[in-house]
Formats: C-alpha cells, structure tokens, sequence
C-alpha cells in the first residue's frame, strides 16, 4: 500500500516532522508481515540530508490494547523498558516517540530500523554470520548481565513472577485444555519438587529473549527485540529460555540458540557483572521453559480443532509430542 493511499501516513509524516530532525515526511511506508501481536510498520523519515530509517509498532488497527494478551506490557511500558534497557548498554532501537491521542494513529511507538536479520534459518547458516555465530552465545550472556541490572525502583508497574507461581499458572492452563499428556504430568510433578525458593532475588527480565527476538548483524547481535512479555522474575529465566530446543531450530547440538554454548552464555554473563549462574534453577526454567512451549502447542492444536484452521495452528499444535521427547532428555537423560 503506497503512503499516500495509507489512512496513517499523514499522521505519521506529522509525527516525523515533529520529533525527527529535519524531517519534511516520510517515504516507504509498509506493513511488515513479522509481529504476531502487534503491528510492525516499516517507514523513513525524509530530510534534507537523507532518510531516517524507522519502525512504527502498533497495536492492531491503533485500538488500544487489541491484540494484547494478559501477559502482555502495554505498547507505552515496552516502549519505556527499551528506553531503560538503553541506559545499561543494552543494544536496543533506540525509541524516537510514544504516541499519544493528538497524533492520530492509535497507541504504539516510533523507534530506529536497525539493520540485520531475525530469521534464525539465515543466522545459522549463511555465510554472511559465519564469524558472528562463534560470538553470540558470549554476547547474550553479556547483554543479559546489563538487563539484569536495571533499577527496579525505575521500572514501571510490571507483573511478578515467580518460578512456583509460573509452574501453578502453566498446570491450570493445561488443565483447561483437557487433552492428558502423561510426560507433562511428570513435569510438573517435578517441577513442583525444585522450585526456586519465592524469596529469590528478582530482577527486570526480558521473558523471550531468544533466537528470532535478536537482531544481528556480520558483527554480532545489534539490538534486543519484542519486549511485550517483560516482568519482574528470576534472572535465571532469561538465560534458560534461549537454550531450550525449539529456540535451536534443528541445531540441537547447540543448546543456545542454536549457535553457541551454555559454557560461553553464562561465562559471558557472569564476566559481565551477572550473578554466579546457579546450575539447579538454571535446570529449573529449562524444564519449564520446554514445558511452556508444549502446553502453547496444545492450545494452538485446541484452537485448530475447535474451528481455527489456519495452517500455522495446525504445525505449531502437532509439536506438543517433539516437546515430550525433550522433557525426558531433560528429567531422564542418558547417562
């Protein structure tokens, strides 16, 4: 759709002018297919010495709150966690604007484009990251330090969660789905058994921070992305999350993300100024973290089955039995 048909382009070459230096308007503006939740429009500020490459992030049709799960930050929070996130040193497209009712255009926010590749497939496989890859189990770690670091008397109202409580939420939801998997039983059996105790220090987390949620570039990871699902949890968490297999996409041998080692992760977090990584809560999130991913797939399935026949549910819902096989290499390995 060109600018000039887009019922938001006025607004937002207003908004441009307004808060991007020497902007005139703007050019190329399109919808991008990524953001599950959200909308993610692709536009360049103009001005007289060039282009501004932006990202405008919009909740869907500009409606307050649509699309918005009940895990979910509002658009104007995630907007300030990724301004919070900045003053530590984590790589983040630094916010330009958070909009407001007089522009227009709905409830989101304006950052930078930054330019490099999500799509995990490229990142483990072209040529053009072969020197990165090597690197970026390190840099994860040493980016999850500095997010572990922000003040959390800075942070806006955030949901907390702890690993007993997120154990008890996942057991409802599954329950809810009434499709008995006896492997997940066992899981949160055990997971029962070793939660972290509730008194555990807690810091600002990410809650997605994996590959696909990582912009990077020949150089390495660029910027941190999606904080929709950010809260006040175990710092654990976050280096768990990244390692669980889904997030290696058919690299298994390469338990985070795919491209590196838990030894680099969490010699990269601690070397950073992380606390001492602590292996029994770091086992802890990886055994939930896996069985987060299998009970989401059984709700996919349930919503292909009760009348969502998309082909994305149906694909994502079938792998519930994958994350069966990867809880018992979790919870009975071989020795």
């Amino acid at each position: 759709m060109g600018a000039e048909a887009n019922p938001i382009a006025a607004p937002l070459a207003e908004v441009a002018r307004k808060h991007i230096d020497g902007a005139t308007g703007i050019a190329a503006l399109k919808r991008l297919s990524g953001g599950a939740s959200q909308e993610i429009w692709s536009f360049d500020a103009t001005t007289s010495d060039g282009t501004v490459p932006l990202i405008l992030r919009r909740a869907p049709g500009g409606v307050r709150d649509a699309g918005r799960s009940g895990t979910a930050v509002a658009l104007e929070t995630e907007a300030k966690l990724i301004q919070l996130a900045e003053t530590v040193g984590v790589p983040v497209p630094p916010v330009r604007h958070v909009l407001t009712e007089e522009d227009g255009i709905g409830q989101g926010f304006v950052m930078d484009r930054i330019p490099g590749e999500t799509l995990a497939r490229k990142i483990l496989r072209d040529d053009e990251f072969a020197e990165a890859r090597p690197k970026l189990a390190r840099q994860c770690g040493e980016i999850l330090a500095k997010l572990h670091t922000v003040d959390k008397s800075t942070l806006p109202p955030l949901r907390v969660s702890t690993g007993s409580g997120e154990v008890e939420q996942y057991l409802q939801t599954y329950r809810q789905l009434d499709y008995p998997h006896p492997v997940f039983e066992l899981a949160f059996r055990w997971l029962r058994d070793n939660a972290p105790p509730d008194t555990t220090e807690l810091t600002l987390v990410h809650g997605d921070f994996r590959n696909g949620n990582l912009m990077i570039g020949p150089d390495g990871v660029r910027a941190v992305l999606d904080w929709e699902i950010a809260h006040v949890g175990d710092p654990m968490a976050d280096l768990s999350w990244i390692c669980i297999n889904p997030w290696r996409f058919g690299n298994i041998d390469m338990p985070v993300g795919g491209f590196g080692t838990r030894e680099d992760l969490f010699a990269g977090y601690e070397a950073a100024g992380g606390c001492k990584v602590d292996p029994a809560r770091i086992k802890f999130w990886e055994v939930l973290g896996t069985l987060k991913w299998g009970v989401m797939c059984m709700g996919m399935a349930s919503a292909f089955l009760q009348g969502d026949r998309s082909v994305e549910r149906a694909t994502i819902g079938r792998r519930s039995s994958e994350t069966e096989v990867d809880l018992m290499r979790l919870l009975a390995p071989l020795k």
